[in-house]
């Protein structure tokens, strides 16, 4: 088992935190942070049992390996860059934040001190003028690889070699540049349109020895060291023998059954996300696993069918979105008997409100240990096992 991170941490000030929204608990020190969701997590789920300590980082600043980041003109005319402000659509000018990766931020500050040169504007959804409208990075932790998104409201690029080969001068470090095409008036950062303008179009980092693909829409968890911690606890709970059959649902581009097959005899990966799948199998065929098969379906319908089939699993591995799970999926989940029930959640509330459904279908909680993914934020993780009575 994970033991728990020191958390003694000198406190870095940050000078947008009131405005900018993205941190919400930034201004405390990292101990009161993890104090505050220890509590959090008590007040809702004691009732289910102990709740243990929650797992800290050692260093909570500079961890997300995804950043992206929006373009505007301030009132004096000039290209500002950063977030929008909490419940607005202004823009929080930000060079350095101290929840996103250092490389990345140079990056952006980079670009946005080129438009200038390049005759580039930022893009306005009100008139449909501009042309640059967000900037994404990935970066991978282990391997050092990094990825630029330039999201345009316009598939015409002019002078983009020129503009790749002076962005590619001052940051050689970058592996990949994708262009993104999105011209609708929408909160969605990517739209449907991509071209590969430099590089292979994805970077690959690695997880627990497992090496991951990531294009510019792949779903991968933000924060690479306590993801780390995170899955090694989960896997640890469960404490599988080497014989087990197990699904992984909700399962995305395979990252945690990928982890789990070498513990497992099988995993049976699930997911509705047609792109998600395809991620997965190749992320299967990179590390050589043998061991993992992956569905393009509906969890709860995947389930229901395996039990008219009369088959079962010997455990379940659940990461639903912050909505938490549904009836139908737990229904559908206690129609095959598994023994054991790994939930990890992303959000307390929704997570008390499915284990009092799951108690109800014979699974009581045996162990429920927090993590803390998102250090300056409200928001915690919880792994819990269940196990059937």
């Amino acid at each position: 088992m994970q033991k728990q991170m020191n958390t003694q941490v000198p406190k870095i000030d940050c000078p947008v935190v009131e405005v900018c929204g993205g941190c919400q608990i930034q201004q405390l020190s990292y101990q009161k942070q993890l104090e505050k969701k220890q509590n959090q997590v008590n007040k809702l789920l004691s009732k289910f049992g102990k709740v243990e300590p929650i797992l800290g980082m050692n260093n909570p600043y500079y961890y997300r390996n995804k950043i992206h980041t929006t373009f505007a003109m301030n009132r004096k005319g000039h290209v500002i860059s950063g977030k929008y402000q909490a419940g607005s659509h202004q823009v929080v000018p930000i060079d350095s934040c101290l929840i996103e990766d250092q490389r990345a931020d140079e990056i952006v500050v980079s670009i946005r001190k080129m438009l200038r040169s390049f005759k580039m504007r930022p893009y306005n959804e009100d008139n449909r003028t501009g042309l640059l409208r967000h900037v994404l990075v990935r970066t991978g932790f282990q391997s050092g690889q990094i990825m630029v998104v330039l999201v345009l409201g316009s598939p015409v690029f002019p002078s983009r070699k020129n503009f790749i080969k002076a962005l590619l001068e001052k940051h050689p470090e970058i592996t990949t540049v994708v262009m993104n095409v999105n011209n609708k008036k929408t909160s969605m950062v990517l739209g449907d349109r991509e071209q590969v303008l430099y590089g292979k179009g994805f970077i690959e980092d690695t997880l627990c020895g497992k090496v991951f693909r990531l294009s510019p829409k792949s779903f991968y968890q933000v924060n690479p060291v306590q993801t780390e911690v995170l899955y090694q606890t989960a896997l640890d709970l469960a404490n599988f023998k080497g014989n087990e059959t197990i699904i992984d649902a909700y399962c995305g581009i395979g990252t945690i059954g990928l982890i789990a097959s070498d513990r497992v005899k099988q995993v049976i990966g699930v997911e509705l996300n047609q792109a998600a799948v395809k991620d997965a199998i190749n992320n299967a065929k990179r590390n050589q696993v043998k061991n993992v098969y992956f569905h393009q379906a509906d969890a709860s319908d995947f389930m229901l069918e395996m039990s008219r089939k009369k088959q079962s699993v010997d455990a379940v591995l659940m990461d639903p979105p912050r909505s938490g799970s549904t009836e139908k999926f737990i229904h559908a989940l206690a129609s095959i008997k598994p023994n054991k029930v790994v939930y990890i959640s992303c959000n307390p509330v929704t997570l008390a409100r499915d284990l009092e459904s799951l108690a109800k279908k014979g699974y009581r909680a045996e162990k429920m240990i927090p993590v803390d993914m998102f250090p300056g934020t409200n928001h915690v993780e919880t792994v819990v096992l269940m196990s059937k009575l």
